[in-house]
C-alpha cells in the first residue's frame, strides 16, 4: 500500500473527521443511523467532542479515504464492551487492505484499552459489509428487525460480536 497512513484523529483534526464523516453520509445513507443533515449542521466544538471517543482514519497520498470509531460502554459492568461505528471506506480505496488496517487498529486499541468484545449493528441489506466482518473474526448473534428505517423501508439489522481475549 503506496503511502498509506492509518491513525487516530485528535482534537486538531476537526476538519478531517468532517470531510470523511460527511462524505461516509453522503455516499453510503443506507449503511448509518445518522443522514448528513444530522451531522453537517453540528459546530465544530460538537464535531471535537466527538472525537473524545477513539476516531481512526485511513489515509492514502495524504488524503482521507476510511474511518472506523469506537464506543465504549460506560457502565461499570459493560467496559469491556464497545461497539464499532462510522465505518466507511471509499470506493477507490477498496481491494487494497485499508480496510483490514483500519480494523487492526481499532482492535489493537480496543484490546490495549481493556476490552473484551466489540460489537456491531449492519444492514441485513449490506452483505459485503457482512462478509468482511465475518473475515475479521465477527460472529452474527442475532437481529433487530425493522432496526432502521431507511427512505421509508423496514430495513433489518445483524447484530455482529467479535471476542478480543
Amino acid at each position: 500500500m503506496p503511502d498509506v497512513i492509518i491513525r487516530q484523529l485528535t482534537k486538531d483534526d476537526v476538519a478531517t473527521f468532517k470531510a470523511i464523516r460527511l462524505e461516509a453520509l453522503r455516499m453510503e445513507p443506507a449503511a448509518y443511523a445518522s443522514s448528513v443533515e444530522d451531522w453537517a449542521s453540528l459546530s465544530d466544538h460538537e464535531w471535537a467532542s466527538r472525537l473524545q471517543m477513539p476516531v481512526f482514519v485511513a489515509f492514502q497520498s495524504g488524503e482521507p479515504v476510511g474511518i472506523m470509531g469506537l464506543l465504549r460502554q460506560q457502565a461499570s459492568k459493560m467496559k469491556h464492551r464497545s461497539t464499532l461505528i462510522m465505518v466507511y471506506l471509499r470506493d477507490s480505496a477498496r481491494g487494497q487492505g485499508l480496510a483490514e488496517g483500519l480494523m487492526d487498529a481499532v482492535a489493537r486499541f480496543a484490546a490495549e484499552s481493556g476490552v473484551l468484545q466489540i460489537e456491531l449493528n449492519v444492514s441485513s441489506q449490506n452483505s459485503r459489509a457482512i462478509r468482511f466482518y465475518e473475515r475479521s473474526g465477527f460472529r452474527a448473534i442475532g437481529l433487530i428487525p425493522a432496526g432502521m428505517i431507511h427512505e421509508g423501508e423496514e430495513v433489518d439489522e445483524v447484530i455482529m460480536a467479535r471476542r478480543l481475549m
